[in-house]
């Protein structure tokens, strides 16, 4: 819903206050909402570099603004060592550091991430996790949607548990994890962070 790649059945999606509900997802972008799917996105035949310079091709930069701004964005994420790699030979968690310097090439005030600890190795969770909180510190809202509980509610401010499309309960990670609503219909009664 926030994306735009499903319509609400009730309610507004705002940004900043302005009503995005019905701007698709092209215009969604430009308002400064970006979106980090589950799926793997990394254009596989092609360069970490270029998978970053074909987004940052999308911006009003010049040459040099462009080859700044993907220097700074391999820097950012570490995955200088691999600009020149194709994204075939990535591994789970540089696969998703580019896909999330790809992300942030538009400078979105707004990041959604969908299951970004999907498919990756623990050393690489905790990769993503510090990448979050260096965002999250840089004043970036972001929003994070994974089943992967314990990491998620690891790195945010506050959670929501939903239930058959409804919020089931809402709270920092420390009252989530306590919540008998939340334990009996999908945290389970050993849950801990």
């Amino acid at each position: 819903m926030v994306v735009g790649l499903v319509r609400p059945d009730g309610g507004r999606v705002l940004l900043d206050g302005d009503d995005i509900t019905d701007l698709p997802m092209h215009q969604r972008a430009r308002n400064g909402v970006g979106y980090l799917a589950q799926e793997p996105s990394v254009f596989r035949k092609m360069t970490v570099e270029d998978n970053l310079l074909a987004v940052l091709e999308n911006t009003a930069m010049t040459s040099a603004q462009r080859r700044e701004a993907l220097s700074n964005l391999l820097e950012d994420f570490n995955i200088r060592h691999v600009a020149r790699q194709q994204g075939f030979t990535l591994s789970g968690g540089e696969r998703r550091r580019v896909e999330v310097a790809r992300a942030l090439a538009l400078n979105p005030v707004f990041l959604l991430l969908d299951e970004p600890f999907a498919g990756v190795d623990p050393l690489a969770v905790a990769d993503i996790q510090e990448i979050i909180r260096k965002l999250k510190n840089r004043g970036l809202g972001i929003l994070i949607t994974d089943h992967n509980v314990r990491e998620t509610l690891g790195i945010c401010d506050l959670g929501y548990i939903l239930s058959d499309g409804m919020i089931l309960e809402c709270g920092t990670p420390q009252h989530i994890a306590q919540s008998v609503k939340a334990r009996e219909a999908y945290l389970g009664e050993n849950f801990r962070l």
